[in-house]
């Protein structure tokens, strides 16, 4: 590339040259704005500084060729449509310069405002806001604040402390009550706790101080709380960040004046109405810092019912136009309305559901579209428990419901002190008086937040929505006091350590730990709530779209049960089967006596008696089952651990022997287990003698499973009940293990089944590498595949499940290495290649085998997707993950279909 084609590289947009379908090039804010302005609304004039600059500049640590000169060339034109220019000293022109990535990163980079205020045209400000000098002197205190913290990393607290100062020397604890003079003395004191941490006075040419913040939005990007926020999020690391310079418009000019956050829909339960906040004479970081409380955006009608009637008019436009929930930012100044921002809005799970299906009543989507616009993880959020009160629990505080969901937790006042003890396994609040963006390590440790100031649009109550926490914003009964790691309230004082619990619907807090009963959308699921006859619109709304999934989905979905009450709920949840019956979980407890029989067989008329007696307790298990899953697939595994899981640990069984040596009591059972433990003893057991290798060197072990799986059927056809029985047998890695298998089993249902109308499949897991490699030759030998995707992902990555999640895992994913652990979702390149391979070459060999998977993948949303893209039949998981998997299972076929999409 020439250096006249590297200058020619368009890296600058103006609004007009935009559209919402930018977002790549763009960001989020900087598409949106395009897009209002194209729509005609009033949207103060600027330009987009693209992210393609924003990845130039990061990978060389310095501006791409051209940039300067077309940053100037914009700002020319910037000046000339507000007939100012930038820091004049007699009628200045200041601007914004805001970050802007492709997803929407709330409070997690960098925002500067006023730029262009220096000590001349402070002055000109005042003059050009007729005489305000207590604006232009808090206009400038403001942006020495922002860029100090912001640009030059000067610690904020000591901004903080100075107002404070200022405020207490006023006998005041409100900011609006400084006058200019106040003001014009903090503004010094400013000046030198910027010169002190910098080296160097503020600094006074208007160009500079542009070029500076642009370069600190772009630094913003990979600041550590954007790091930790696009991991938690899963967004790409290498998308950058767009930087809008916007004309400034003032909500602090005084009364008339304000600014606010507005959603088209109430962005915590869906319901339709005016929602948002408004705080008169402010600009906008004190809506979204929560520094002072609002009033509900309604009062605004009072207040000032033009700018009120107009902005109601552009939200309709907005939600119209982006046929969804939007989130508005606005700022009102001297009675001219400006509309800042747009944005599809973030959501709690309730809310997309709610509004997911009014959008399809109102005819601005239809149910694909539903479909696609809400997911498995909010589904699952739903079917989180509720507090269950009663007269014994008053709320001691209340604030507005930010984030809804019930949360109980010991208190913890910073974010280092909730990741420490989420760390150790407790369950913990965040309280704070405010968050802000250092705080979301803590945020994500904790069960919920639960803030003194701020309403539903500050920072802890978006970034909780976001992440599906429980929130509780605006309680401004408490009174925190941070370094002594306490607050107050209704003359109770509450330490660190102290449980609490919070609602994030309706805004209650509560001392100590309330009981909490399932959500209705549980209710629903498990048949108990009638969705054509309640009132309840979340639960109509679920009914409605998991309907249409269950209509659109290719894939069965199954679920994993070893007992008759997880296969009985769930049928309710809407499992089709079972896709894997665990038959080793049936060994434990009562009859664990009798493995010890088994292991303990001195020749074989011992171990025949102990599988004699093991056959009627596993035949009754299986017709309880069948019973539960009449006329639906049950996958029976046989036997898969080694047996010595089923006896005492090594150790204690030392102990314990030694102990009774020494008192002289008889030991010789003990001793003769112990001699069996040492014997089976394995270095590495989940590589050893387990699965089809136990069944081949224990003489009769599978047999009796596959007698007891049969004669149960047999018997369950006899009492008019249709079993559908799929043996699967576990760990093979070679044709000839289940060929070996497969003809005594044969043999065995033959001799059962006699005249019976019963069919007995015989398949097998594949979750060895070598089984997956070699799938022709083994599906010649199986009339099923179900894939054991936890040890397919042990043995394909070569980790050991149990060690590595503590050990390392975690340095992974802050690495990159992983986006997620590969045992939480699917690995698609690596461990999904062999799942393909697998099913292409098994129904090369075998037309029409029947394939699935049965690994708690198949309950992972993203992970249900790659399984339907390969192919599979049916997905198998936990009861609980059932309607999650139905939903994505749905989600998949629209999105491969080409669903309209936002």
């Amino acid at each position: 590339m020439t250096a006249q084609e590297t200058v020619e590289h368009k890296y600058v947009y103006d609004f007009a040259e935009g559209n919402k379908d930018l977002k790549d090039l763009l960001g989020g804010k900087g598409a949106n704005l395009a897009e209002m302005t194209n729509l005609g609304l009033p949207v103060p004039p600027g330009f987009t500084i693209t992210t393609e600059a924003c990845k130039a500049y990061l990978a060389t640590g310095a501006e791409p060729a051209g940039l300067a000169e077309q940053i100037a060339n914009h700002l020319a034109s910037l000046e000339r449509a507000m007939g100012r220019r930038l820091g004049d000293p007699d009628d200045p022109l200041l601007v914004s310069v805001r970050s802007g990535a492709k997803f929407s990163m709330p409070g997690m980079m960098e925002t500067v405002l006023n730029v262009g205020l220096n000590d001349r045209s402070v002055v000109g400000l005042a003059a050009q806001a007729g005489g305000n000098e207590r604006f232009a002197w808090d206009s400038y205190r403001r942006l020495i604040q922002m860029f100090g913290k912001t640009v030059c990393d000067v610690p904020g607290e000591e901004f903080e402390h100075a107002l404070d100062e200022a405020k207490h020397a006023r006998g005041t604890t409100d900011d609006l009550d400084l006058d200019a003079g106040d003001l014009r003395e903090l503004v010094d004191a400013y000046k030198k706790i910027f010169s002190k941490h910098t080296g160097r006075d503020f600094p006074q040419e208007p160009r500079e101080q542009l070029d500076l913040a642009v370069r600190a939005v772009f630094d913003s990007w990979n600041a550590e709380r954007a790091v930790v926020y696009r991991r938690q999020e899963r967004i790409p690391a290498d998308l950058g960040t767009a930087v809008n310079v916007v004309a400034m418009v003032f909500g602090n000019l005084g009364a008339d004046s304000g600014t606010g956050v507005a959603f088209t829909r109430d962005p915590a339960s869906g319901a339709q109405g005016i929602y948002g906040d408004y705080l008169a004479n402010a600009q906008g970081e004190d809506v979204v810092a929560g520094i002072r409380n609002t009033v509900p955006l309604q009062e605004l009608e009072r207040i000032d019912k033009k700018s009120y009637d107009e902005l109601l008019d552009y939200m309709a436009r907005l939600e119209r136009h982006y046929r969804d929930l939007c989130d508005i930012e606005f700022t009102i100044e001297r009675g001219k309305l400006w509309m800042l921002q747009t944005r599809v809005g973030k959501r709690t799970a309730a809310a997309a559901f709610v509004i997911a299906g009014q959008l399809v009543d109102e005819g601005l989507i239809d149910l694909d579209e539903a479909l696609h616009r809400v997911n498995g993880a909010q589904l699952a959020q739903l079917m989180f428990p509720r507090f269950q009160l009663d007269h014994e629990f008053q709320p001691v505080a209340t604030g507005i419901g930010a984030s809804p969901g019930a949360a109980v937790g010991k208190v913890v006042f910073t974010s280092a002190r909730a990741v420490e003890l989420a760390a150790e396994g407790e369950a913990v609040i965040l309280v704070r008086r405010e968050t802000n963006p250092d705080d979301l390590n803590g945020m994500i440790a904790a069960r919920g937040i639960l803030t003194s100031r701020g309403g539903k649009t500050s920072h802890a109550a978006v970034v909780a929505r976001g992440m599906g926490k429980t929130c509780v914003s605006g309680a401004d009964e408490l009174t925190i006091d941070v370094p002594k790691r306490r607050f107050m309230v209704a003359g109770q004082t509450v330490g660190e350590g102290d449980v609490v619990s919070i609602d994030g619907t309706t805004g209650k807090v509560y001392l100590g730990e309330v009981p909490v009963s399932p959500s209705e959308v549980v209710r629903y699921f498990e048949g108990e709530v009638d969705p054509e006859a309640t009132d309840d619109a979340l639960v109509k709304a679920v009914h409605r779209i998991m309907s249409y999934a269950d209509a659109s989905r290719r894939l069965a979905v199954r679920t994993n049960a070893d007992t008759a009450a997880d296969a009985a709920r769930a049928r309710r949840f809407g499992a089709e089967g079972i896709g894997l019956c665990r038959t080793e979980h049936m060994f434990l407890g009562d009859r664990r006596e009798l493995v010890e029989r088994l292991i303990l067989a001195r020749d074989p008329a011992e171990r025949d008696e102990a599988l004699a007696a093991l056959l009627p307790l596993q035949r009754a298990d299986f017709v309880e089952i069948f019973r539960e899953m009449d006329g639906l697939p049950v996958t029976v595994r046989l036997i898969d651990p080694p047996l010595h899981e089923f006896l005492p640990p090594l150790e204690q069984l030392a102990v314990n022997v030694a102990v009774a040596q020494e008192r002289g009591e008889d030991v010789a059972k003990e001793e003769a287990l112990l001699a069996a433990v040492r014997r089976m003893h394995e270095e590495n057991p989940m590589l050893g003698l387990r699965g089809v290798r136990l069944g081949l060197v224990i003489p009769g072990l599978f047999a009796m499973q596959v007698r007891a799986i049969t004669e149960a059927a047999v018997e369950c056809a006899r009492q008019g009940i249709r079993s559908c029985p799929e043996i699967m047998v576990p760990l093979v890695g070679a044709v000839q293990e289940l060929e070996t298998v497969r003809a005594e089993a044969e043999r065995i249902i033959a001799e059962v089944v006699g005249g019976s109308e019963v069919d007995v499949l015989i398949g097998t897991m594949i979750e060895v590498p070598r089984a997956a490699l070699t799938a022709g030759q083994i599906a010649e030998a199986a009339e099923f595949f179900s894939f054991g995707t936890n040890d397919l992902t042990q043995m394909g990555w070569g980790f050991s499940r149990d060690d590595v999640e503590g050990a390392f895992f975690w340095r992974y994913l802050e690495l990159g290495i992983f986006g997620i652990s590969p045992f939480e979702s699917i690995d698609a390149d690596g461990i999904g290649r062999l799942v393909r391979i697998a099913t292409e070459e098994g129904r090369a060999a075998r037309p029409g085998l029947k394939i699935g998977v049965c690994g708690e993948h198949g309950g992972d949303p993203d992970s249900v997707h790659f399984f339907h893209s390969v192919g599979l039949d049916y997905v198998s998981c936990s009861p609980f993950r059932v309607p999650v998997a139905r939903l994505e299972a749905g989600r998949a076929t629209v999105v491969t279909t080409g669903s309209d999409s936002r």
